[in-house]
């Protein structure tokens, strides 16, 4: 169930390995007793979103856990030290700096054998190792186990771009745009602005419009964000740039560029369409007319009578209607 639970997180926020493209857990490392699963190869995710670590853990039959601790160290490091903290154990535990409110767990219940976390407002310093350490209670006495291997993140520039959705435009006709940030994370609120652009003019924003910023809770550390913009089209709108920037921490942006293809009302008013229905009605009054004639013609022409010359010889079927003379001559003496 963990294994299907992690692998639907990863997709939704957009993580993936490096290799395959999809999250996949590794087998079991054990060591005396302690075990724990990690996601094979590296995990990539983009600036300003966030990325999940997927961990699943067993411990020795006399250790009861208590508290789950994560580290961030420089992978040239076996173990990391207490200030590589990132996840602390208790409040008297430091974090390390631009760590802080960064990362939770996504099951704090330490009897689920869960240690997977979720890393928000990530920044490319944030590639490197993570370890995972428990400590708990052996046959009552305080004890603590740090796992051996490592989990690899990797973080590269913001490639991700907002989706804008453009209905089609209509002159005078109210209308709303939507565009929604990239990523699902639960970490900063991104900020989302619309400008604009017509033909040799500078970024604008559209005189009378009406913005709304909106927050989608899709799951406990799922969101969608989106900001919508209405206005009335016009004229001067066709062929212009809508552009929608979405800024993260950091000063981390992306941005989207839509061209607005607006309908003009005259192109689809009734003075407009009549004259090609007059066209129309008079074309096929004419047609109706010629075909009356041909048909009138037709009739007229199989009611004449043929001559009395003409019935004799058509039934004698005989073409040659010129007369036929006996040749009568006198003798030569």
């Amino acid at each position: 169930m963990f294994v299907l639970m992690c692998a639907t997180l990863l997709f939704s926020l957009g993580c993936s390995t490096a290799d395959t493209g999809a999250p996949v857990l590794g087998r079991p490392d054990c060591q005396n007793g302690y075990c724990i699963t990690l996601s094979e190869g590296a995990i990539t995710a983009e600036a300003g979103l966030c990325v999940v670590i997927p961990c699943l853990f067993t411990t020795g039959y006399s250790f009861t856990t208590k508290n789950m601790v994560w580290y961030k160290c420089e992978p040239s490091k076996q173990r990391c030290a207490d200030s590589d903290i990132i996840l602390p154990q208790n409040k008297n535990n430091r974090v390390q700096s631009g760590f802080k409110g960064q990362v939770s767990l996504l099951e704090p219940d330490v009897n689920q054998r869960t240690c997977s976390i979720i890393i928000n407002d990530l920044t490319e310093s944030d590639s490197g190792s993570y370890q995972f350490r428990v400590s708990g209670l052996i046959f009552g006495m305080p004890n603590g186990f740090t796992f051996s291997p490592k989990a690899i993140v990797s973080v590269k520039g913001l490639t991700q771009k907002p989706t804008v959705m453009v209905p089609p435009l209509t002159e005078g006709q109210q209308t709303t745009l939507t565009c929604t940030a990239p990523g699902l994370c639960s970490g900063s609120v991104p900020t989302i602005t619309w400008t604009w652009r017509g033909a040799g003019e500078d970024d604008s924003h559209i005189s009378g419009n009406i913005t709304a910023f909106k927050t989608e809770n899709l799951t406990a550390v799922t969101q969608r964000h989106s900001s919508t913009l209405t206005f009335n089209p016009s004229a001067e709108h066709h062929g212009s740039i809508i552009t929608c920037k979405v800024g993260f921490t950091n000063g981390i942006t992306t941005e989207e560029t839509v061209t607005l293809n607006v309908t003009s009302v005259q192109a689809q008013a009734p003075g407009a369409v009549l004259p090609w229905v007059v066209v129309a009605g008079v074309s096929l009054i004419v047609n109706v007319i010629c075909i009356i004639l041909l048909m009138f013609l037709w009739n007229t022409r199989n009611k004449v009578k043929p001559k009395q010359e003409d019935r004799t010889y058509m039934s004698l079927k005989r073409t040659d209607l010129s007369p036929e003379y006996d040749v009568i001559a006198q003798p030569l003496h």
